[in-house]
């Protein structure tokens, strides 16, 4: 502004009339300037003053904010001291409290223990009465003791005297006629127990047989050394035989085995020594006839595929034979070999399910007598094992077996088992005697073998017929393969007391007239049975 001021002034000051006006132009911007400031000191004064006045009434807000928060923060700690107080005098009051109580059974244990010391007092005072008694006593029999043995003295001299003999004498005598007494007891004793002991052992022995047997009443496939194959139709004997008898000639040569093809409608017959072949060949030819396709070259490839299977069937078998009897760690070709007895039988028995059987029945004899279980199942599962090569070497299938017993380095004792189960050879261990005699109880029990079958039927007719021949019996059953008979008698004639002397004289009937193995349970049941109708 002052720089415009100046500029203006020299722009008029060239005239006479522009100096005057200068002149009054320099006097009012002076006179404006002076009021400017006094305009401007008013105003800053004013403002001053209200900003002054705002700036008190804010100081007096906060005094009386302050005031109010300093009551209200005395309040509240004149609160929290009366609560923590009281909080206080609560605490102290249940610890005085427990302090009371603990001073209370403190007192009564105190008391306790004085009065147990005073009874434990009185019981020392009468201990020490007792002790002097008991002092006193052994005094007096002390003395009678000595007096005793001067009396005994006395009488043994005069019993010497009397007698004739010293003390030493009359000592002897009197163990000799003691020792010959206990003699003569034990004598007796002995016999007695021998006794015992046969009829026991007998008894004994035909419990563990008896109870094998039952507890392994095992089914037994029966099957013909002869395999028979059905046929759809009479025309497919004419396809096996095939244009000038091809067909036949390549199923013989493949698998070994002769081909009977007879009268016999819609059957044909495999005739050969080896159980497998025997089976291929079965097998073959039913896949054949399935197929339709019947040629020598189609034969061939199907003998080689269905040897290839029956490989896997002979040892998925075995395993499971080892599986069943818990006999395990066999040589792999144990294995196939007790799978190829599968496809053995003898006098109609399977041998491999015979095999698994006397395994059963031996384990459970060895262990009703407390002998070695697995040696015992072991053997009798492996003793029939040549029956599975006896076709292909010479010799006995006992030998045989024990042969490739030790081939495939089974123990001395499952081979002596092998070898000595039909008494050709001296058995070593007791476990081979079991096996021998569970062979035999597996072969001869009733229904196991064909040859037997027709007396098993018969002596269960009979074993029947005995007992409807009893008067007051309604109906008899022979149960579990004729190991006992179950008869039902007319409650009306037969009383309770009559049914025990009923199955005695059963049971006495039986013995006289059957000859069976083991024993047969008489089971008389008397029943009575009300019956009405609601109408």
């Amino acid at each position: 502004m002052h720089s415009v001021l100046f500029s203006f002034l020299a722009s008029i000051s060239s005239g006479v009339f522009g100096g005057v006006i200068a002149a009054v132009a320099v006097v009012g911007l002076g006179g404006g300037f002076a009021i400017g400031v006094y305009v401007y000191r008013r105003y800053r004064t004013k403002k001053i003053g209200s900003t002054q006045a705002q700036a008190d009434s804010i100081l007096d807000f906060a005094r009386e904010e302050a005031k109010s928060l300093k009551k209200e923060a005395i309040n509240e700690a004149r609160e929290e001291n009366q609560r923590l107080k009281s909080e206080t005098e609560r605490q102290f009051r249940e610890r005085n409290s427990e302090i009371a109580k603990q001073e209370n059974r403190l007192n009564q244990k105190e008391e306790a223990l004085d009065k147990k010391e005073e009874m434990l007092l009185k019981k020392l005072d009468q201990i020490d009465v007792q002790q002097k008694q008991l002092i006193s006593q052994q005094g007096e029999l002390t003395k009678r003791q000595q007096e005793l043995d001067q009396s005994e003295i006395r009488i043994q001299k005069e019993l010497e005297r009397v007698a004739g003999l010293t003390q030493d004498e009359a000592k002897q005598m009197l163990v000799d006629e003691m020792v010959g007494e206990a003699r003569k007891d034990a004598a007796g004793l002995v016999r007695k127990i021998e006794a015992e002991a046969k009829a026991n052992g007998e008894q004994k022995a035909r419990e563990i047989v008896a109870t094998a047997i039952q507890r392994c009443a095992s089914d037994q496939v029966s099957e013909m050394t002869v395999t028979t194959v059905p046929l759809p139709n009479d025309e497919m004997k004419g396809r096996l035989i095939g244009r000038e008898g091809r067909n036949i000639r390549a199923l013989e040569n493949a698998t070994g085995v002769e081909l009977i093809i007879d009268d016999t409608p819609e059957v044909v017959i495999l005739s050969g020594f080896d159980p497998v072949r025997r089976q291929i060949a079965r097998i073959t030819i039913e896949k054949l006839i399935s197929d339709g396709r019947i040629h020598p070259a189609r034969i061939e490839e199907m003998v080689e595929k269905v040897k290839r299977d029956m490989d896997v069937t002979i040892k998925d078998e075995g395993e499971a034979a080892s599986f069943d009897t818990g006999v395990f760690g066999l040589h792999p070709e144990i294995i196939k070999l007790l799978g190829r007895l599968k496809f053995r039988t003898s006098y109609g028995q399977n041998v491999l399910r015979h095999s698994i059987e006397v395994s059963y029945i031996a384990g459970i004899m060895a262990s009703e007598l407390g002998l070695d279980v697995a040696l015992a199942k072991r053997g009798a599962l492996l003793h029939d094992i040549g029956k599975a090569v006896d076709q292909e070497i010479e010799g006995t299938h006992m030998q045989i077996g024990a042969d490739l017993a030790k081939k495939y380095k089974e123990s001395k004792e499952v081979v002596n088992c092998i070898a000595s189960h039909h008494g050709d050879v001296e058995p070593m261990t007791v476990e081979a005697v079991i096996v021998a005699a569970a062979d035999a109880v597996s072969g001869a029990r009733p229904g196991a073998r064909r040859e037997s079958l027709e007396n098993y039927v018969k002596r269960l007719e009979k074993l029947e017929e005995i007992a409807n021949s009893f008067k007051g019996v309604q109906k008899s059953y022979a149960v579990q393969a004729g190991r006992e008979i179950r008869i039902i008698v007319k409650p009306e004639e037969v009383n309770d007391e009559t049914t025990v002397l009923m199955a005695n004289d059963i049971a006495r009937r039986i013995e006289s007239e059957l000859e069976y193995p083991g024993q047969i349970k008489v089971n008389v049941i008397r029943e009575t049975r009300s019956v009405d109708f609601a109408k």
